[in-house]
């Protein structure tokens, strides 16, 4: 450190016979100085200059700077190079407030020529708490500050955890095979979630093939075919156990083709969820249109809606396939195109009953998340 000594006299202050000589030497000291005959070190060992007014009063005092010096290390006591220290110092001009250092090889670090006062010291290396500590320098004084040692940074890591999509979509697919209206006839291709996720090509053949031989299935079939023979529809099948068993056989056979071709195979094709996703809310009027709707248009796997593409073929093709196996009065081109469009109807009239009716007699339904906003009317 270089102190600068104040070489002016101010001009009265030789007025008084006592202090000219004072005067003159004052003078000469700091001519030399300035020119280098006395070194610096001479300079620094000698007290701060006091001037005097010309009533011997003091005016002015110059205050010798400081250091401030320090080492930082780690909890095990390595010292951590490279860290970065930032002094800040109270009362200063701005250009003086905020001087910073790097720690070397040692973790040592040094500020030198700091005006006293009051200072904060803040500490800061990657990996590392950054660290504040305050002091108070002196005048003249090489302020050694306590060892530092920097602790290492708390990481914060956030980890969303969200199950595969295969396994909700499992979940969900056990939540809809509980579904059974009156507590016992299936109702498995309905979803109370409208933000359910789509199915998997595989859940979709499950769904069917849990559908297609759940033991009610095949009761609600068994009297399908008893009324089509007390009604002696399809009359080219005959009566007796024999009649009985081709018209059991070809409703199995309709319902087997129309939940696989249109349920699973289609919808895996053309990726659509065969699913009717209940709306539950707004007028009766907006309900009403969007479960008709339902019948020609259906939620796609990207979540959204579009024609109902596997729904519409699906029932066409069945149709086609059941030419083989009716009563050749009962088959043709233009029946399957006719029973297309009555299936179409069916499913309006039915969409209906499930928009407002099913729900009601449907016991253990899976709890709906009230946050979840109902699905957008196609």
């Amino acid at each position: 450190m270089v102190t600068t000594t104040n070489c002016g006299l101010r001009a009265n202050s030789c007025r008084r016979g006592g202090q000219v000589l004072q005067a003159c030497c004052l003078t000469l000291f700091c001519l030399c100085v300035s020119i280098g005959f006395l070194p610096p070190a001479f300079a620094q060992s000698q007290p701060p200059a006091v001037h005097q007014s010309g009533d011997g009063s003091s005016a002015d005092t110059v205050v010798a700077p400081g250091t401030i010096s320090g080492q930082i290390a780690d909890k095990s006591g390595a010292a951590i190079v490279g860290a970065r220290v930032k002094l800040s110092l109270d009362g200063q001009s701005s250009t003086q407030a905020v001087v910073e250092a790097v720690a070397d090889n040692d973790g040592q670090f040094t500020f030198t020529n700091i005006p006293p006062g009051q200072f904060q010291l803040t500490i800061s290396s990657p990996g590392f708490a950054t660290q504040t500590i305050s002091g108070t320098l002196h005048a003249g004084e090489v302020n050694v500050v306590p060892m530092i040692r920097l602790e290492l940074a708390t990481a914060v890591t956030e980890v969303h955890v969200a199950a595969p999509t295969v396994e909700v979509a499992e979940a969900q697919i056990q939540e809809q095979e509980k579904q059974r209206v009156l507590g016992v006839f299936p109702n498995f291709y309905v979803s109370y979630d409208p933000t359910a996720v789509a199915l998997r090509p595989k859940q979709k053949f499950e769904l069917a093939w849990k559908t297609t031989i759940d033991p009610v299935t095949f009761v609600l079939i068994g009297a399908v075919a008893g009324i089509q023979q007390s009604q002696n529809t399809f009359g080219g099948y005959g009566q007796g156990a024999q009649g009985y068993a081709k018209r059991y056989g070809a409703g199995y056979a309709d319902y087997v083709t129309s939940t696989f071709i249109g349920g699973a195979i289609l919808p895996s094709l053309l990726k659509q969820d065969p699913r009717y996703f209940y709306k539950g809310s707004g007028s009766k009027t907006s309900r009403a249109l969007y479960a008709i709707a339902m019948s020609v248009v259906c939620k796609g796997d990207n979540g959204r809606w579009q024609p109902a593409y596997a729904a519409i073929l699906g029932s066409l093709i069945a149709a086609g396939i059941s030419n083989s196996y009716y009563p050749s009065h009962d088959r043709g081109a233009a029946l399957t195109f006719e029973n297309t469009a009555l299936g179409i109807g069916t499913t309006a009239a039915a969409n209906l009953f499930q928009e407002f009716v099913v729900k009601k007699i449907t016991p253990n339904l899976p709890k709906r998340d009230p946050t979840n906003s109902s699905p957008t009317t196609p």
